[in-house]
């Protein structure tokens, strides 16, 4: 059989990136809108099914501290088909399920699986691009990775229409078995020669963590991406309870909110892939995140007067989402651009400093509570933590050099 090549077009290689990077999205909302009935039939509380998603971004963020030298040291086929094979297991594992406790430990596993993709995807991107045509690019992603999350409630809710949530776990295993075939006929490996000829003992690849930790400014642009998944997951961790228990709606009208706010955030991505070409990716990261920030207080002062019900949570909502679409493209190309000889381990530190940061927001809303005001609250600390960074992290000096850099 021939070697595998990627597609020759742009929107064919978005669209197979995309697919791969997607994996977690779809893993991590398709049952959303069936949180409700699982606490009932495990007979558990909102909190602990709450948490079988905390596992998951858990499991995500180990699983890429494990993949990222994997895909330097081997290649980015065979850790990601490696991965999905995980994924796909655990899928299976799921559907039988007796308790919410099997369920957490199955979703840290498919959690670690999932994380294979995300980190392949993100370091072939750099393998192919960098500065601005990454960011233009991992923003166009957003477009596949985004309608993920649009469609999967939807398609839960009516597979758990069936009968069962337990078919959306069914529906998973056939969609990994189905990206591993993809993955097998079409991905190569896309690493530079400059890495293979590095790739020596899997304790060296392992020690890039090392060099990219002690870059700050790095790890300033990979911290950002974070805070801003953080902001998105407390929607995410939230929503259903707050449409479907506070606000009485149905399932099929949650995905249908949910979808509607999706909409916005691939709507921002695309307008930051239109703009990333004309404003460098770091003047719209300083410019947007403090707008995010300031929609995420005026939602947390509208919690207290409680103005508008659900439709004004969603409008406040869509437009935080909108803005968010600029943000974790531009940090996350910005901190691939200075090390590209170590593509694979510095997607997995990003994609690990994400997870991390979620799986905490996550837990702590799980804990606490699931209202507007919770949601809202979250969301303004974590988004001035990124803004923090920003203004004083040491992000916006060195512009001659980030210039340089970017400029590709």
């Amino acid at each position: 059989m021939p070697s595998p090549e990627l597609p020759t077009s742009r929107a064919g290689l978005i669209g197979l990136l995309g697919s791969i990077a997607a994996l977690g999205a779809v893993a991590g909302d398709i049952y959303l809108p069936s949180m409700p009935e699982i606490a009932a039939d495990l007979g558990t509380s909102r909190a602990w099914v709450q948490n079988t998603v905390v596992a998951t971004l858990a499991g995500g963020a180990l699983g890429q501290l494990v993949m990222g030298p994997l895909a330097d040291r081997y290649g980015r086929r065979s850790p990601v088909l490696a991965g999905v094979a995980l994924h796909v297991a655990a899928s299976i594992g799921i559907v039988f399920t007796p308790s919410v406790g099997v369920l957490i430990a199955l979703r840290v596993l498919q959690g670690v699986g999932n994380a294979s993709a995300q980190v392949v995807a993100m370091a072939m991107v750099r393998d192919l691009y960098s500065g601005y045509r990454a960011a233009k690019l991992l923003s166009q992603l957003m477009l596949v990775i985004g309608v993920a999350p649009l469609l999967a409630p939807t398609l839960g809710a009516a597979l758990a229409g069936l009968g069962s949530w337990r078919h959306t776990f069914v529906f998973l295993a056939v969609f990994g078995v189905g990206l591993a075939l993809l993955i097998y006929l079409r991905v190569p490996d896309t690493r530079p020669e400059a890495v293979r000829a590095r790739a020596t003992g899997l304790g060296q690849a392992f020690r890039a963590y090392w060099v990219l930790l002690r870059d700050h400014r790095f790890m300033g642009y990979a911290l950002i991406p974070g805070f801003a998944m953080s902001a998105m997951m407390a929607w995410v961790i939230s929503s259903p309870f707050l449409v479907r228990v506070r606000y009485g709606q149905s399932s099929g009208a949650f995905a249908l909110i949910f979808a509607l706010c999706g909409v916005f955030m691939v709507a921002g991505a695309q307008a930051n892939a239109a703009l990333v070409h004309r404003f460098r990716p770091r003047r719209l990261l300083m410019t947007m995140l403090p707008v995010e920030l300031g929609l995420a207080v005026a939602g947390f002062v509208f919690s207290f007067v409680a103005w508008g019900g659900l439709w004004a949570m969603v409008a406040g909502v869509a437009a935080l989402l909108f803005v968010n679409g600029f943000v974790p493209g531009n940090a996350s190309a910005l901190a691939l651009t200075r090390h590209g000889e170590a593509a694979g381990a510095a997607s997995a530190l990003i994609g690990c400093v994400q997870s991390g940061c979620s799986t905490a927001v996550m837990a702590l809303l799980a804990a606490v509570g699931d209202t507007q005001r919770d949601m809202t609250a979250v969301q303004s600390g974590v988004l001035t933590l990124a803004l923090v960074i920003v203004l004083a992290g040491g992000i916006s000096r060195r512009r001659r050099l980030d210039s340089a850099q970017i400029s590709d």
